[in-house]
C-alpha cells in the first residue's frame, strides 16, 4: 500500500476463474483477490473492483484500475481513504 494525494495505491494479485469471489490472502506483498469471472473483455477487472469495494467497505466509484489491465499483477487507486483505515479493514478481513 502506498499513500497518494488522492487515496491509497493498492497492489493486487488477481486470480480469475476461481470457485468463489473474495480476498484470498497476501501473495508476494500483494493482496490476492479471487474472482469467478474469466479474464476476457474486462469482466474479471470489473469483478475485482466489485469484490474490493464490498470487502473494503467503499463505493465502486472510489476504485480505479491504474495499471495491469491485462496482467495478473494490478494496481488500484482507492480514493478517499487513508492507509491506516485501509490496513485496519484488511487486518479485520484476514482475522476471519
Amino acid at each position: 500500500m502506498q499513500p497518494t494525494a488522492g487515496g491509497v495505491l493498492l497492489s493486487v494479485q488477481a486470480q480469475p476463474g476461481s470457485r468463489k469471489n473474495g480476498i484470498a490472502g497476501v501473495h508476494a506483498g500483494r493482496l490476492k483477490v479471487a474472482v469467478t469471472q474469466a479474464p476476457e473483455r474486462g469482466k474479471a477487472n470489473k469483478a475485482l473492483i466489485e469484490v474490493l469495494a464490498d470487502c473494503l467497505g467503499v463505493k465502486r466509484s472510489q476504485i480505479t484500475l491504474v495499471s495491469g489491465a491485462t496482467a495478473s499483477r494490478k494496481k488500484f487507486l482507492i480514493a478517499g481513504v487513508a492507509v491506516d483505515s485501509l490496513r485496519a479493514r484488511l487486518d479485520e478481513l484476514q482475522a476471519r
